[in-house]
């Protein structure tokens, strides 16, 4: 069983370049431990020889089985700093389980620029250099807005439009990009499903992402949530807005990392995995990680602020403020440069606090607004100068240490001798994604609620309404005018009431970009499997709402007509699922979603021929295109065609008109026999056009996407070559 203790490191101060962990004074720190098992923290010389393999090692101990990482044969990767015991032998009868190939990564003056992002200046981090190696967790830290994530997305690449990154990045000691599930990013936001249990969830996505049968992805699935301790947890639902209970926060930031440990990346990015947690969920989520680290995956994340138990877990730490890199080393070396730019920790202080302290320019808001209570309560803690000089200090004295230029030297190391390529492990196929994906979202869609259920009882109210208000017209010549309100009011006000599922639609939306940020799923794919999965609740919802309208209201017994209505009042909901899709592509905002769909429903609702007849629509605005593009015009059309035409009523007792003729004071119909089946034509046209208008939008993001990786590359060649 894994438990929490301390250790206090005593250790002599040394100049050595090689070891800046050992000039630390002596400090208690916690960090985890195994039993039988010692800390090894690994040292500024530790470089990977590429020829090594890191092997996965199960002990059994006292009936509980632990991983631990090992590479019994490089001597580099097996020194321990000064004043560390010696490594542990392995327990007799320890079996490899299996093969683990690390990857480092190495950023060498990476700089980016946002335009616009900082008042001051568009350089967001300022040639940043710095490492990770296999089986270690690399922090980046600092205070609101210092270029933590930028430098994290910039390393992975996944940088924003409106951002270029200068320098280089190697992988391997190569400059090549990462391949597909060679590494995984974990978003700040979690975007999860609440529907689906957590292995419901995983194993869905390890369907997404892996090619094989589906039998052989359960065990990937099952390493998935024992690596990041979700086994208590696996069969409960995720929970979110449909629900009022479900998993923690940090439940869910484990999940949303479990997510990508199904292609068992060599590298892990992840962006505040601590955002939101308690001291407890904190502390769970870094010896979870630091678990993790021990399989041999090179895991780099963000983090503002941490306790001292969980800062005593990292092995090295990056320190940026304004952009600027102010320590990168091991964590331990980072007290004892604070120590000699002048700002020491004071005792029973958190280290994080303290480094924040220093360097994070509100601090002195603080103190201004504070002065008098401070001169009379003493300071608030040892850096009693400006923040801005404690700054210019601390960055100075870095670059003129000995721990600057051992990075350096580490950094040639590692990059002058290129390792094994990473090499991409394969996707799903297309047919095989999109069976998924629409299996995926039938089982959603019939667990929430608000995708279709909600709707379904919204309509059948509805329907009894307006079946109740508008019955017992009879066939007569004067019920025709009220049979034309009741189809207006139904197609037109149900088009209105399908506004309920905006928020299914944006979750859906948002669910599909977090998934495709990491190369899940595609556009085409993602629209094929919503369609799919929505026919048959489109279908659960029409037919009992046309045949509870059409024998309220009394329209013409035959089983065909009954038919047309039901395939006519289908297809106008599919046309208005596809107009929902558009607008909560452009905008995934709630009300600007609602208020957008709210006033184009109610401007089709003024041209479908309803209060003025189509011809006599004033203007080209009106009349071309708005009429046109209104599909309860079309809908409404057919269903009058489908009613009346091949009818005649009769005038007194000699003289019949037509149902066309007794129509054209009330509404524009065509007197076509198959005019009824060009209309539903039309409305399949544009069911399958705003699809495609979808498409368009989804695939315009992922174009600037891959128009930005080649901007980037063309940057990184330029830069190389102007060296």
């Amino acid at each position: 069983m894994e438990e929490i203790q301390s250790q206090s490191d005593n250790r002599s101060s040394s100049s050595s370049a090689s070891s800046p962990a050992s000039r630390v004074p002596s400090s208690n720190f916690f960090y985890l431990r195994k039993p039988g098992s010692l800390r090894q923290p690994i040292s500024f010389e530790d470089s990977p020889e590429w020829e090594d393999t890191d092997i996965d090692v199960r002990v059994e101990e006292g009936g509980d089985s632990i991983n631990i990482a090992t590479t019994p044969v490089s001597p580099s990767l097996s020194k321990l700093n000064s004043g560390s015991l010696p490594s542990p032998p392995l327990p007799e009868g320890a079996t490899a389980v299996r093969k683990i190939a690390g990857a480092s990564v190495v950023w060498k003056d990476l700089t980016v620029t946002i335009k616009g992002k900082r008042k001051y200046s568009d350089k967001v981090v300022k040639s940043s250099n710095g490492y990770a190696l296999p089986g270690t967790i690399t922090v980046i830290m600092g205070p609101a807005k210092s270029g933590k994530s930028t430098l994290l997305r910039a390393i992975a690449g996944r940088l924003p439009h409106s951002a270029r990154m200068y320098g280089e990045v190697f992988v391997n000691g190569a400059k090549s990009h990462m391949p597909y599930g060679s590494y995984g990013f974990v978003e700040r936001e979690i975007t999860l499903i609440g529907s689906l249990t957590v292995r419901e969830f995983l194993y869905y996505s390890a369907l997404l992402q892996l090619p094989g049968f589906f039998c052989q992805k359960k065990s990937i699935v099952e390493d998935a949530i024992h690596a990041m301790s979700l086994d208590d947890c696996s069969n409960k639902l995720i929970g979110g807005y449909c629900y009022m209970k479900g998993l923690s926060n940090g439940e869910r930031r484990r999940v949303s990392i479990a997510r990508e440990l199904v292609m068992r990346p060599h590298i892990l990015f992840i962006d505040e995995p601590l955002y939101h947690l308690d001291s407890v969920s904190a502390l769970l989520m870094m010896v979870t990680l630091k678990k993790l680290a021990s399989t041999g995956c090179a895991i780099i994340f963000t983090i503002y602020q941490s306790s001292t138990e969980v800062f005593g877990l990292f092995d090295r730490i990056c320190l940026l403020s304004n952009g600027n890199t102010l320590f990168f080393g091991e964590t331990l070396a980072c007290l004892q440069h604070f120590s000699n730019a002048g700002f020491p920790c004071p005792i029973m202080q958190s280290p994080s606090d303290h480094f924040l302290r220093a360097i994070n320019t509100d601090f002195d808001k603080i103190i201004a607004m504070c002065k008098n209570w401070q001169d009379d309560n003493g300071d608030f803690s040892s850096v009693n100068m400006d923040t801005a000089v404690a700054i210019r200090t601390l960055e100075a004295t870095y670059k003129s240490s000995a721990d600057a230029a051992a990075v350096e030297t580490m950094i040639l190391r590692l990059t002058e001798k290129e390792g094994p390529v990473l090499k991409s492990k394969g996707k799903a196929g297309t047919a095989t994604r999109i069976a998924v994906l629409t299996w995926r979202s039938l089982l959603i869609m019939s667990r929430e609620w608000k995708y279709y259920w909600l709707r379904l009882i919204l309509y059948m109210i509805f329907t009894l309404s307006v079946g109740t208000v508008f019955s017992g017209s009879g066939h007569s010549l004067s019920s025709v005018v009220t049979k034309v309100a009741a189809i207006f009011v139904f197609v037109s006000f149900t088009a209105l009431l399908s506004i309920s599922g905006v928020p299914a639609v944006i979750k859906e939306v948002e669910v599909y970009t977090s998934e495709e940020s990491n190369h899940h799923l595609g556009a085409l794919i993602f629209l094929f499997g919503q369609l799919l999965s929505s026919i048959p609740f489109l279908f659960l919802i029409s037919i009992p709402s046309s045949v509870v309208f059409y024998f309220l209201i009394g329209l013409r017994d035959q089983f065909s007509l009954l038919m047309y209505f039901m395939l006519n009042f289908f297809m106008c909901l599919l046309v208005n699922d596809g107009l929902m899709l558009v607008v909560v592509s452009l905008s995934r905002d709630v009300f600007w979603s609602t208020l957008t769909l709210v006033s184009v429903q109610v401007v089709m609702m003024l041209s479908a021929g309803y209060f003025r007849i189509r011809n006599a629509l004033p203007g080209p605005v009106w009349t071309y295109p708005i009429s046109y593009i209104a599909f309860h015009t079309y809908s409404i059309q057919g269903l009058l065609e489908n009613e009346y035409i091949g009818t005649s009523f009769a005038v007194g007792q000699v003289r019949t008109i037509s149902g066309y003729q007794a129509l054209r004071s009330a509404y524009d119909i065509s007197p076509d026999k198959n005019s009824k089946w060009q209309n539903l034509l039309i409305l399949f046209l544009m069911a399958v056009g705003y699809r495609i208008l979808v498409f368009v939008v989804l695939y315009f993001r992922v174009g600037k996407k891959k128009s930005l990786h080649n901007i980037f590359k063309c940057n990184r060649d330029t830069t190389n070559n102007a060296r």
